[in-house]
């Protein structure tokens, strides 16, 4: 009784842990403990479940713990739609549609996407694109680049960024991430001959830009031979430029168009608007050496109608635009608070003209040069044998004279690199 009543004692003091019922064997028979009454009862012992946690315990499933907003309650898995009779309908999302989410969300920690189908990878660019996690600073140019180091072309083939100045100077480095661009227009973004992106376009990332159009970039000769030195020594860079657009241009003359003469496979070439000083000697260097005639009419290749941003990136770079606007917001109030005080004769007002439209007057004035390459017609009729014999005569004249200026331009080539251009080369 004494041993029973200590046991009593202990069943009864305050403890935390729940260790069950206690069973104790006397005189060859098992006895269970009732912790309630502190008494033996001689009844057969019932299985009891191993409980692993307290009674109470429960288990909450949240992704992106570390980050505060994911604790809020999350209903991305479910597509809400309502039937006809106005009741609230909701149906499980595919598990493609909850895995192309979550790595979306965190595009940036993507290693490479490098033989990864294509089919794929652009929705899951459009579903990152569709978060702006490539309006992000640093993390949207490291997703950025995974996108564009495997899919060249097809993240963006061809970009205008005509007149946009403001977004090349807050996007220059996502900009020099696009590969392989077939068509680029930087008219009217005052760009010089010192500017970062002038120097990427002699890279061999831009080796495929077809299509050229710097009209009215404040570009002189300096920039020119800047921009063909690698074509005009190591046949790389711009060696596939078909469409070439200098206009607005006054600072380059005719030294500055001696630099472009490198570039064989032109077709069109404007150069309308340039301080060029003998016009004439210059149309007849440019249809000798690329074979280019003068056009007395505008050319459709310069009406910058055709080139537009299109590709994977072409709402990216809307968002880009966007962002940068909103940015520029504030100055509108500064802007109509000068407008105040030039109403009430506070400072003096000073007339702002646009130059882009300047120079498309004064080019209108100065005359239309542009140049274009006559398609060959090929003839199939039988010729004679007299015939014959003239325009082989004719085309051996032909090869000496083009060995005769090869190696005259040979020779212009070593005389005319500067140490400028030979510390440009050593870049590559």
């Amino acid at each position: 009784q004494n041993w029973t009543r200590g046991m009593s004692c202990w069943l009864h003091s305050e403890s935390w842990l729940d260790t069950g019922p206690i069973y104790v064997r006397e005189n060859g028979k098992l006895h269970v403990v009732n912790q309630g009454a502190g008494s033996i009862h001689n009844v057969p012992p019932k299985a009891r479940p191993f409980r692993l946690f307290s009674r109470g315990f429960s288990v909450e499933l949240c992704m992106n713990r570390e980050d505060d907003r994911a604790r809020r309650q999350r209903t991305d898995h479910f597509i809400f739609t309502y039937t006809k009779e106005g009741n609230l309908r909701y149906s499980a999302k595919s598990l493609f549609s909850l895995v192309l989410g979550y790595i979306s969300d965190n595009v940036d920690h993507i290693d490479s996407l490098i033989g990864f189908p294509e089919q794929i990878a652009e929705k899951l660019f459009s579903a990152a694109e569709a978060r702006q996690k490539f309006t992000e600073p640093v993390t949207g140019l490291r997703a950025l680049q995974k996108f564009t180091e495997a899919y060249g072309n097809l993240v963006l083939c061809s970009l205008c960024l005509r007149n946009r100045y403001l977004l090349i100077s807050e996007k220059l480095e996502e900009i020099k991430s696009f590969r392989d661009l077939t068509c680029l227009d930087l008219s009217c973004c005052k760009l010089g001959d010192e500017h970062e992106l002038l120097e990427h376009l002699t890279k061999e990332a831009l080796s495929s830009v077809k299509s050229l159009l710097m009209k009215d970039n404040a570009l002189s000769d300096v920039g020119l031979r800047r921009m063909t030195a690698p074509v005009r020594v190591l046949k790389k860079g711009l060696e596939n430029l078909l469409v070439l657009d200098l206009s607005c241009n006054p600072k380059i003359t005719d030294v500055g168009i001696g630099y472009i003469l490198c570039f064989k496979k032109l077709n069109c070439l404007d150069i309308s608007g340039t301080g060029l000083k003998d016009v004439n000697a210059v149309i007849k260097r440019i249809q000798t050496q690329i074979g280019l005639v003068h056009s007395e009419v505008p050319l459709k290749e310069f009406d910058h109608s055709n080139c537009r941003t299109e590709g994977w990136a072409e709402q990216t770079v809307l968002q880009w635009e966007q962002a940068v606007m909103e940015a520029v917001k504030p100055q509108e109030d500064l802007r109509s608070r000068t407008a105040a005080q030039h109403f009430y004769g506070k400072t003096r007002r000073t007339e702002e003209a646009v130059k882009c439209k300047l120079e498309e007057t004064e080019t209108k004035a100065s005359g239309n040069l542009q140049f274009y390459k006559e398609k060959v017609q090929n003839c199939h009729s039988p010729l004679k044998k007299e015939v014959a014999g003239s325009h082989e005569s004719k085309n051996n004249k032909k090869r000496v004279l083009a060995e005769q200026e090869r190696e005259r331009t040979s020779k212009q080539k070593h005389l005319c690199l500067t140490v400028e251009d030979w510390d440009l080369l050593n870049t590559y």
